[in-house]
Parts: structure tokens; sequence; C-alpha cells
């Protein structure tokens, strides 16, 4: 027996339980699932209203899963492909510059460990650094071997 279908708020619940999506993306994903007479954005806007669906949230977990890995640029890149603007973006870059330079030293230390001896080496730390999207001032601090404290 076939399994029944699924209503449109179901599957935006089922989407939403297991992680936080942007409006943007729920949107995208529940319009494969829209029959004729289904308002997608009516839904969303329910969803918003009791607080299931939260662009705030989102971002926040979005941050949480990529700071430990990729830069200030890359995140807000991908923030903003999800529909993340204005003054909700800018809060979430100044507290992303708060912590970049640890974030940095701290892949750095993970992946080279010691500050590099020749040219190629060098050439190497920095493209593996600017490829997570950290700044390039963040990077020279990074590769030159200063402390966190300076």
């Amino acid at each position: 027996m076939p399994a029944p279908q699924l209503s449109l708020k179901a599957r935006a619940l089922r989407f939403l339980s297991l992680r936080e999506h942007s409006r943007l993306e729920l949107a995208r994903k529940l319009a494969k699932y829209a029959e004729e007479g289904d308002d997608v954005d009516a839904l969303l806007d329910l969803l918003e209203q009791n607080n299931w669906l939260s662009q705030d949230r989102f971002s926040e977990s979005l941050i949480h899963r990529r700071a430990s890995r990729y830069g200030n640029s890359r995140i807000v890149a991908e923030l903003q492909s999800h529909g993340v603007h204005g003054d909700a973006l800018q809060e979430l870059k100044s507290h992303l510059a708060d912590t970049e330079l640890a974030r940095a030293h701290e892949i750095w230390q993970r992946k080279f460990g010691a500050v590099a001896n020749d040219p190629q080496e060098r050439n190497k730390q920095i493209r593996f650094l600017l490829q997570r999207g950290f700044s390039q001032r963040v990077v020279q601090k990074v590769i030159k071997g200063a402390e966190l404290d300076e």
C-alpha cells in the first residue's frame, strides 16, 4: 500500500524539523510539490507567524555550521545566496569580523601548524586560507605567525 501524499504544510514542517531553512530555500523546496491552488507564500507567512520559520535562527545556524571551517567572505556570500540582506546581514558581518583572526589561526594551526620556511609552502598556506574565504589582512597576520594577542 503506497504511503499517503503529504500536504504542503506537512512537507514544510518535515523540512524544518531536520534543520533550519531560509525562506527562499524552503520556498524553492516546496515549489516542487505545490499543486494548482496551493499558495506557498501564504504557507511561508503562516510558518513565520508561528515562529516555525525564522531568518535569524537560520542565519545563526548557518554561521555555527560554517564558522569553524570558513572565513567571513564565504559565509556572507552563502547568507546572501539564501536571501539574507540588509541590517541583519550587516550585524552578522560585524559579529563575524570580531572572530575572524582567531578562526583563521585555528584553521591554519590544524592544517599546517608551523610558519612556512620557503616561498612555495608560504604560497600554499596563503592560497588555502584565501580559498576558505578569509581576508588578505587576516591571512597575512596568520601566515607571519602573529600571535592572537596582537
